[in-house]
């Protein structure tokens, strides 16, 4: 497999780690199980609100018995050294990170049992890349990227952050659709799209998140040839992925929808089954999976 940053400027030590979690995953203990001849293709995406954290909660035991291909992870907030070796799974998967250059923040990840022909940490902007938001993993028939959008709800800064992020990610989104192959964008888009995807949507119109230009961005993705996968199989209310740690919010489903996997329209039609895992808690996420009726070569 090829390994190259797509951006302007080079962080020396992303570089080298990932070449690390290439090569050694599970740190001598390499047992990779590539499946062949798998014609369903099983991909979660979870923010993590901290990867240590998440295992120190049973993340990685409840990822051993799902039999996953595939694993997006948003908000790592850890440097590669400091992602807990357990997801790996004692070998089963490669792993590939991108890391923020501040420390306990942000970053991305991206576990696969079979290897990428290649993968490209950053998507080529200097601002973002340095917030470590973007994992893609190149195969034969298949796109797959681990990505995740900034929050604004902190400041009006960060609000324009987040509208920057917006702007420029576009062009690399309209890069995957001409690629030919099919795609599967995974991640925390820190946006819900419909009054469907918020329980108090009426209250939230003007607050980052649910902001009529964030939620327009969605819509135009969409319009341009993106598919919502978990909305074409699941189309109920109240299924959402974030939960605020204030008050009772988790335990009353006082949530929203903003973790998703888009796709392309051809293996989002191979789409079959869908799940928010809610019945532990490893996040104030839970994990987004789908199964696809796919064949990854």
């Amino acid at each position: 497999g090829v390994l190259r940053k797509n951006n302007r400027f080079e962080i020396l030590f992303l570089r080298v780690r990932s070449l690390e979690a290439d090569i050694s995953p599970g740190r001598g203990k390499i047992r990779h199980s590539e499946k062949t001849d798998r014609q369903v293709l099983k991909i979660i995406t979870i923010n993590t609100n901290g990867i240590r954290s998440a295992v120190n909660k049973g993340f990685h035991l409840w990822l051993a018995k799902q039999d996953a291909d595939i694993v997006c992870i948003q908000e790592l907030k850890a440097q590669p050294d400091e992602v807990p070796d357990e997801i790996n799974l004692d070998g089963t998967f490669y792993r590939y990170v991108h890391c923020a250059e501040k420390k306990g923040y942000s970053g991305c990840a991206i576990l696969t049992r079979k290897k990428p022909d290649e993968v490209i940490i950053g998507f080529g902007n200097e601002e973002f890349d340095r917030e470590g938001r973007y994992v893609e993993a190149r195969f034969n028939n298949l796109i797959v990227v681990s990505i995740y959008f900034p929050s604004g709800s902190s400041s009006e800064e960060r609000q324009q952050a987040k509208f920057r992020f917006l702007d420029v990610i576009k062009g690399r989104l309209d890069e995957l659709l001409r690629d030919g192959r099919d795609v599967v964008l995974c991640g925390d888009f820190n946006i819900a799209h419909k009054e469907i995807d918020i329980k108090n949507w009426k209250g939230n119109l003007k607050n980052s998140g649910f902001l009529p230009e964030e939620r327009q961005w969605i819509t135009d993705r969409l319009r341009e040839g993106w598919q919502d996968v978990f909305r074409r199989l699941d189309p109920r209310p109240d299924r959402f992925t974030w939960w605020s740690n204030r008050g009772r919010a988790r335990i009353n489903n006082v949530g929203w929808r903003i973790d998703y996997q888009f796709s392309t329209p051809a293996i989002a039609s191979t789409a079959k089954e869908t799940d928010i895992y809610r019945d532990e808690r490893f996040s104030d996420h839970a994990p987004l999976t789908v199964v696809y009726d796919f064949n990854l070569q």
